[in-house]
């Protein structure tokens, strides 16, 4: 058996060993952990990762790993948020699969970006025409689900889990990714499903909350919301493994105070969303976010790419907090966020990421 490489060459050759044990890589110790020990000590290589990341932001000449969020679990390739698609990021490497979360009518966690199961005429979604073209724009290129016919704008909140389980989300691959690929006889899937993939690695999931304050009947209350959460993430023992994620701040305060453990990320600048929040263009600093979504150390601020600049990020990370910024997708777009030194990126393509990462000088993956 291979022995446990004690020394380590420098800060970057003990990130890489970190890395490669919490990821199940070619690591071994003389003694055969039980289960326990050895998820306590993943536990303990993902704390010490992260305090090394967030040392060696704050020091630009100092090594650095980018983590790879897959979006939807990378729909470029994919259907999103399927298990196809989330086995598909795992395959590639993704350090951790993004997903969304809506709830049915019986009250089962189920994954999908939109809580919607047919899109709805845009003068429904907001009495503001700006936020409704934006909001319609975006659900034209979400997943299209074909089973029996529903009225327009049919919710996932509206129907059970039975009646969900009759629709295929991945017949049609969507036009805006020409490299995805369909996979027919695909169900949206459920939370616990999902989380069942968690022994196939040591990846994290970030987990979205799809509610909205201006819409109160097409989801449970946040607190209703988080608490399902939080039962299936301690059902399935992953609460060193899951980030809660939300553009809504009530399901990050709400989760906060059911259980602290629980990481959480707060997701802003996309304008409709913004405005739901009560968020001004002043009000979007990262201080003004995390009082305001009672973030903590460790935690982590998730805004469009536009608004990870250096100085936001230095700022963040002189208070002990990380950036994971969305969705991008081109090498010029990453570059940027490297040398705003981010923490990770969330994209559609985590295996476009992951080889640019490795490319460049110094690797900014192992």
């Amino acid at each position: 058996m291979q022995q446990l490489p004690y020394t380590a060459n420098g800060v970057e050759g003990l990130r890489i060993i970190l890395y490669r044990y919490y990821n199940g890589g070619p690591f071994h110790s003389p003694v055969t952990p039980c289960v326990e020990a050895d998820h306590m000590l993943k536990v303990a290589a993902l704390s010490i990762l992260m305090t090394l990341s967030l040392a060696a932001q704050t020091d630009s000449n100092a090594p650095r790993i980018i983590l790879v969020h897959a979006h939807r679990g990378g729909r470029a390739y994919r259907p999103e948020n399927s298990i196809p698609s989330f086995q598909y990021g795992i395959s590639v490497g993704a350090d951790v699969l993004e997903l969304d979360l809506a709830v049915t009518k019986d009250n089962v966690l189920v994954v999908s970006h939109s809580p919607f199961l047919t899109q709805p005429a845009p003068e429904t979604i907001s009495k503001d025409p700006r936020i409704a073209a934006a909001i319609s724009a975006a659900l034209a290129n979400e997943r299209h689900c074909d089973g029996p016919p529903l009225p327009p704008g049919t919710y996932i909140h509206s129907l059970t889990l039975e009646q969900l389980r009759q629709y295929d989300c991945g017949a049609r691959a969507l036009p805006a990714f020409p490299t995805q690929v369909a996979v027919r006889h695909t169900p949206i899937p459920t939370f616990d499903e999902v989380l069942d993939l968690a022994p196939q690695g040591s990846f994290q999931f970030n987990v979205e909350t799809k509610i909205f304050p201006n819409r109160p009947e097409i989801t449970p209350t946040p607190e209703a919301f988080v608490a399902m959460i939080d039962e299936a993430v301690k059902r399935h023992h992953l609460e060193s493994r899951v980030i809660l994620q939300s553009f809504d701040f009530r399901t990050l305060r709400a989760m906060r105070m059911l259980d602290p453990s629980i990481r959480l990320s707060a997701l802003f600048g996309q304008a409709q969303y913004d405005k739901m929040m009560g968020l001004t263009d002043t009000d979007k600093t990262f201080a003004h976010i995390a009082e305001t979504a009672q973030l903590r150390p460790g935690d982590f601020f998730s805004p469009d790419a536009s608004l990870a600049t250096a100085d936001a990020v230095t700022w963040a990370h002189e208070h002990s907090f990380q950036v994971a910024p969305y969705t991008v997708n081109t090498p010029e777009g990453w570059q940027k966020l490297a040398d705003a030194h981010v923490d990770a990126i969330i994209t559609d393509d985590p295996a476009g990421l992951l080889k640019w990462l490795r490319t460049q000088n110094p690797p900014l993956h192992p």
